[in-house]
C-alpha cells in the first residue's frame, strides 16, 4: 500500500507529482520507545529504493549525498532530530512510572487475567539486524502515461462555484482548534492527576514509615515485655525451688531428729558399754600406769620373797648349828668325866 500522492497539470499537459509516491512504513507488534532510526524498513521490495531494476549503467547520483552536501538541508535535519528527542523527554517525563520497589523487594510481571495459567513453553525468540552496504540510487521510473486518445472536453469553473473556502474549512477549524484544547485540557488534567497522584504516594510513604517505626517500637516494647516476663518467672521458679529444697531439708531434720530421739542414748550406751567413749586421763592410767604399778610391785614382792626367803634359810642354817651345838653339849654333859 503507497501513500496518496497530489499531481497537478503543466500547461503543457503532462502530469507531474507534487511529491513522490513511498510504501508506508512497517511497524512492530509492539510499540517499543526506539531511538532515532536513519534507516527505514520497507515491507514491499518493489518499492524499496535499495533494490536496482534495469540498466546500472546509466544511473544518476544519490540525492542523500545532494541533500547532504546542503548545510541548511543539514542544519534543518539536526534541528528536527533535537526536537523529536525533546519531545520524547518530555514524554517520558510525564509518563505515569511505577513507584520504586521497597528495600529488600523488587518487581514481578504477573498475569492479571481472570483465570491464571501456567506459562511452560516459552519460545525463545532472537531479532538480528544486519547493515547492507549503501547504492545509488536511481530515480523514480516515470509512471507510464499512454497517448491521448479521443476528443477533449472540459468544462471551466469559476472561483466560488465550487464550494467556499471559508464557509466548508471552518467546520474543519473548529474540530482541529476543539481536538486541540481537549487534548490540552486532558494533558493538564493528567499533570494535575498525576501531582495528585504524587502527592498521595508521598502522604502514604510518610505514614507507612510511622507506621513501621509505631511497629518497630511495639515490637520491641513487646520483646522487652517478654524478656521481663521471662525473667520474673524464671526467678519465681528458682525462688519455689529454694523453698521447695528447703521444706524437704527441714522435713528430713525434723525426722532424722525424731527418728534418733530414742536411737542416741541407746547407741551411746551401747559403745560407752564396749569402751568406745572413755576418758583419756583414766584410760591412761588403767592402760599406762596400773600395769607398771603392778609390775613395780609384783617386783618388789619378788624381792622381799626373796630376801624372806634368804632370811628364813639363815635362820634355819642358825638353828641347826645351834642345836646341833646344844646336842654336842648335852652329850658331853652327860658323858662323866675321867
Amino acid at each position: 500500500m503507497a501513500l496518496p500522492s497530489y499531481s497537478h497539470r503543466d500547461p503543457n499537459g503532462m502530469y507531474t507529482f507534487s511529491s513522490r509516491p513511498r510504501p508506508v512504513e512497517t511497524r512492530s507488534k509492539y510499540r517499543e520507545p526506539a531511538p532515532e532510526q536513519t534507516q527505514r524498513q520497507y515491507g514491499n521490495i518493489m518499492y524499496d529504493r535499495r533494490v536496482v531494476r534495469g540498466n546500472s549503467l546509466g544511473q544518476q547520483p544519490n540525492p542523500r549525498q545532494t541533500e547532504q552536501s546542503d548545510p541548511a538541508a543539514v542544519q534543518r535535519q539536526q534541528a528536527l532530530k533535537r526536537r523529536a528527542i525533546a519531545r520524547r523527554q518530555a514524554r517520558e517525563q510525564l509518563r505515569t512510572k511505577t513507584p520504586d520497589a521497597l528495600q529488600g523487594r523488587q518487581h514481578v510481571d504477573v498475569q492479571t487475567e481472570l483465570y491464571l495459567e501456567e506459562l511452560s513453553n516459552i519460545i525463545q525468540t532472537t531479532d538480528i539486524e544486519c547493515q547492507t552496504d549503501d547504492f545509488m540510487d536511481r530515480p523514480a521510473t516515470p509512471l507510464f502515461i499512454p497517448a491521448k486518445s479521443g476528443v477533449d472536453a472540459e468544462t471551466q469553473i469559476e472561483e466560488g462555484e465550487l464550494f467556499d473556502f471559508d464557509l466548508e474549512v471552518q467546520p474543519v477549524l473548529e474540530v482541529l482548534v476543539g481536538k486541540t484544547i481537549e487534548q490540552s485540557l486532558l494533558e493538564v488534567m493528567e499533570e494535575e492527576e498525576l501531582a495528585c497522584l504524587r502527592t498521595q504516594q508521598r502522604v502514604f510513604q510518610e505514614l507507612r514509615n510511622n507506621e513501621l517505626a509505631e511497629v518497630q517500637r511495639l515490637q520491641e516494647q513487646e520483646r522487652r515485655r517478654r524478656e521481663e516476663k521471662e525473667r520474673r518467672v524464671a526467678q519465681q521458679k528458682e525462688v519455689l525451688m529454694k523453698e521447695r529444697e528447703t521444706a524437704e531439708k527441714i522435713a528430713a531434720r525434723v525426722f532424722s531428729q525424731q527418728y534418733l530421739a530414742g536411737l542416741l542414748p541407746s547407741v551411746f550406751t551401747s559403745l560407752r558399754n564396749h569402751g568406745y567413749f572413755y576418758d583419756h586421763v583414766e584410760k591412761d592410767i588403767e592402760v599406762n600406769f596400773l600395769p607398771w604399778l603392778m609390775a613395780e610391785v609384783n617386783n618388789q614382792l619378788q624381792k622381799r620373797y626373796t630376801a624372806r626367803e634368804l632370811l628364813d634359810t639363815i635362820i634355819y642354817e642358825v638353828t641347826q648349828k645351834r642345836l646341833e651345838e646344844f646336842r654336842r653339849l648335852e652329850t658331853d654333859q652327860q658323858s662323866p668325866d675321867p
